[in-house]
Formats: C-alpha cells, structure tokens, sequence
C-alpha cells in the first residue's frame, strides 16, 4: 500500500529579495494539488502551513547577508518536520516558498534516513547549484546557499543547526543548471557533486545521466529526495519565479524526468520551491508543477510494460 503524502506549506520568502514565494503553498492548494493526488489513488494529508516566531536579527561579517536569523529559524522548524513526517511513515511534499527552504527539508531527510541506516540521496532540479557559502554569496540573498550547508560547508556555524547527518557531495545531482557563479563552479568541482547543466543535457540527453543517478540510488539501497525549483523550467511555460534563466527545461523534458522518478520507485520525499503566485500568467506556473507531480505519482496517457 503506498504511503499517505503528507503536505506542508512552507511560506518561505526571506531567502530572497523578491516577494511573493509566501504565496506559493496557497497557490498549490488552489490548483488543487491534494484532489489530484487523490483521484490517482492516494491518502492525502495537508497539514497546513509552517511557521516561525519572530526573530532577532543577526550579524555576519558579511554585511550582504540578510534575514540570517530568519534563516536558522526556518531550517529548525523544516527540519523538525521532515524528520517526523517520515518517522511516522509519510512521503512528505514540501510546498515553497524560496529554495533556502532546502536547507531544512533535506538536514531533516537525511537526518532520519541516518536514523534508518540508509543512505541519502538529493536530485536538485535548478537553473543555479545555490552552492554559496555564508562568506562567497555577493547578494546576501540566502537561497543561494542551502546546499553547501547540507552538504556539510563549515561557514554556517554557529548560524545555523549544527548538522547530524550531512548529505555526501556525491550523493548530490544537480541537473538544469545555467547560472553558477564563479565561487560555486570552484566549490562544486572541489566538493566532488554531481553536476549536469543544460549544455551536457543538450549534447547527450536527459535520459541518460539521470538513469545512472538513479541505478546508483538503487544499488546503494538508498534513499532519493526530489527538490524542483520553478526555474529549472524554461520561463516560457513557468514564469512564476523571481529568478528567471532562459532556456530551461521544456515541458517533455520534464514531464519524462518525472515519469522516470515514478518508475524507479525511488523517491521518498519532496520539495517544491520558488513558485511566486505574484509573477505568474492566471496560475499557469501553479498548474504546470501540479500536472509534473501528477506524473510523479504514476499519471499517464497510456499504460506502459514493465
């Protein structure tokens, strides 16, 4: 029998400068995420929105920076709810909220994948590695960091959690990307991820680094957390989103990306991030991720062999 998914809002938007992602779980909701999933068979539980106090502010000697507080804040609270969702034997779905959220949902991951003696994997689906440390960002703008904190980068204490399970450099695959700053292709390359960016897709396809990504989840046993930023997608079909970056995903490309996640049976929980109800085309971008995860969670045209 297939886990209950169990739905938190994360209105995450101090990661960025751009208002509006706190806006992004409602828009889920509102394109009927929960009854999608339902009508293809699912137990669905939409625990409502996440939320944190009011915080102090913080200083960093990188005066860019802001919102940190905010930041540590979130990552607890995203933390403390990932792993328990799934110590009570959920697949979470994480609706964002700006993609800072990440550092939260997979620390809490990958936290309870320790837990249960397997290992961690992440398929990060973004135009930009948000590889920055709290000393290399020039923006400030703490979305661009979640993955070299979860990844174990030593500039994020005493900021942030203290880190009980890190996820493995190479255990992380990036695809989509087409904006990496020069400090994160140096930290990328040194740190060992796993990185394709949309010329490698263009040259060789998207079929084929993503099965190897998933053949090595599987040997290893593992387990696989999806994060999928709206701009991995192209803006043409997904301009919903503060950071656009032409030339991303088409919507067969992602919609195959999903199909094939369906199939390995791999994926046991997920983000979905930087949907900004505010810059979109009458929820155009909002119904688009709701149709990917539909694919996600086995919708088809036609019934495939095995």
């Amino acid at each position: 029998m297939a886990k209950p998914i169990l739905l938190y809002g994360a209105p995450v938007q101090e990661g960025s400068r751009v208002r509006g992602c706190l806006m992004g779980p409602d828009a889920y909701r509102t394109a009927n995420l929960a009854q999608m999933l339902e009508t293809l068979g699912y137990e669905v539980e939409d625990h409502g929105n996440l939320s944190i106090e009011e915080q102090k502010p913080l200083s960093h000697p990188n005066t860019q920076l802001h919102h940190l507080a905010e930041y540590g804040a979130w990552t607890r609270v995203l933390c403390e709810a990932a792993h328990t969702a799934l110590a009570i034997g959920g697949l979470p779905i994480f609706l964002g909220g700006d993609h800072s959220m990440a550092a939260g949902t997979i620390s809490g991951i990958a936290q309870q994948a320790a837990d249960a003696r397997q290992e961690q994997f992440v398929l990060w689906l973004d135009a930009h590695p948000d590889f920055h440390s709290l000393e290399s960002s020039e923006t400030g703008n703490l979305h661009g960091t979640p993955t070299a904190y979860f990844t174990g980068h030593a500039s994020f204490t005493p900021y942030l959690p203290a880190l009980k399970a890190p996820i493995k450099p190479g255990n992380l695959c990036m695809m989509g990307l087409r904006s990496v700053d020069p400090a994160e292709r140096t930290a990328l390359a040194e740190a060992g991820v796993v990185a394709h960016d949309m010329r490698s897709i263009d040259e060789h396809g998207i079929i084929a680094p993503l099965r190897t990504f998933l053949d090595r989840v599987k040997e290893a046993n593992g387990r696989l957390h999806l994060s999928f930023d709206v701009d991995f997608l192209d803006p043409g079909i997904a301009p919903a989103v503060g950071t656009t970056v032409p030339g991303g995903a088409t919507f067969r490309e992602a919609h195959l990306i999903m199909e094939m996640l369906h199939d390995s049976n791999l994926v046991t929980s997920i983000d979905l991030v930087e949907l900004n109800p505010f810059l979109d085309e009458r929820g155009k971008t909002a119904r688009l991720m709701v149709d990917l995860v539909g694919s996600l969670f086995g919708k088809r045209i036609l019934d495939r062999p095995t």
